[in-house]
């Protein structure tokens, strides 16, 4: 399968994206293309996401005590319905506050800033969902290799119909398109500037070039997909119960969503991708359970 053989986080510079710097010797301005988003960025999304979880959790404590509910305080938090709403709601709100917010400090639209690109991906759907499939297919295979507990946590999102088509419709709309944002839109090339940064010679002449260009290192680039892939699959573990071979199977999965990213030029390319497998994975227990008519099909 051919993608775009264009690099999304090489872009030419423009006047408008740009800040301008004076010299001292009082000649025209110099344009520096702007790195972002960088680690700064990339913290403060992570850290607004944490801090409103948080804070939406305590308020559906306090109103489970309120009500005097038969669940009580966290305890309620885990019924599937309560926690789908919760991390919906926390998605959307930090989506809308990075909407407004970023734009101010970058100078350019938020989706412009992430490289989201949307007719990029509309443009290469076909290839991108039949990709995602692909993966969902062989990882079916590789399953069969591994063996999981007879009950894992994301199990209690199957308990009812109804808890099995809301996680279902958050699993491949929202989430892949939260995750994709965070991981491939900030977390990659904010790690990647950094990488580059860092492993940069303490020299004014190799500050003055990498102040004027936004191109990265291959070095950079791997090192950003391998950490943020570590990253992403640890922050699905408990849903895994920590199986180390299944916390490899979603570093893989990591890396390929990273590729398609940096192939692409398109954070949304990589949504579609990560949308299918998700897609593809929730099929297959529907299929097993009669379109979720038959849930204790899933422990036999």
């Amino acid at each position: 399968m051919s993608l775009l053989p264009t690099n999304g986080l090489e872009d030419e510079p423009r006047p408008e994206d740009s800040a301008s710097v004076e010299p001292s010797t009082g000649q025209d301005s110099v344009i520096a293309p702007r790195r972002i988003p960088h680690l700064g960025h990339a913290l403060v999304f992570i850290s607004f996401t944490g801090l409103l979880l948080i804070v939406l959790e305590l308020v559906l404590a306090a109103m489970g005590r309120a009500t005097g509910s038969a669940h009580g305080g966290v305890t309620t938090l885990l019924r599937p319905k309560l926690q789908i709403t919760l991390l919906a709601a926390t998605y959307l709100t930090t989506l809308l506050a990075a909407w407004f917010f970023f734009p101010q400090m970058w100078q350019r639209g938020f989706l412009d800033g992430i490289e989201w690109r949307w007719a990029t991906a509309r443009n290469q759907a076909g290839k991108l969902l039949a990709l995602g499939l692909l993966v969902g297919m062989m990882i079916q295979v590789v399953a069969r290799f591994i063996t999981p507990p007879k009950t894992l946590p994301i199990d209690e999102f199957f308990l009812t119909p109804m808890d099995a088509w809301l996680i279902t419709l958050f699993g491949t709309v929202l989430a892949p398109m939260f995750e994709e944002i965070c991981f491939r839109g900030f977390l990659v090339p904010a790690c990647a500037i950094a990488y580059d940064w860092l492993s940069l010679p303490r020299t004014e002449q190799a500050r003055m070039r990498w102040q004027t260009t936004t191109t990265l290192t291959p070095a950079a680039l791997i090192f950003s997909a391998v950490l943020t892939s570590l990253i992403f699959a640890l922050l699905h573990a408990t849903q895994v119960a920590h199986l180390w071979n299944a916390l490899l199977v979603l570093f893989t999965i990591s890396l390929l969503l990273t590729w398609v990213r940096l192939k692409t030029g398109s954070v949304a390319a990589s949504a579609l991708v990560h949308g299918a497998y998700n897609g593809f994975v929730f099929l297959m227990v529907m299929l097993q359970t009669g379109g979720y008519r038959h849930l204790e099909r899933m422990t036999q």
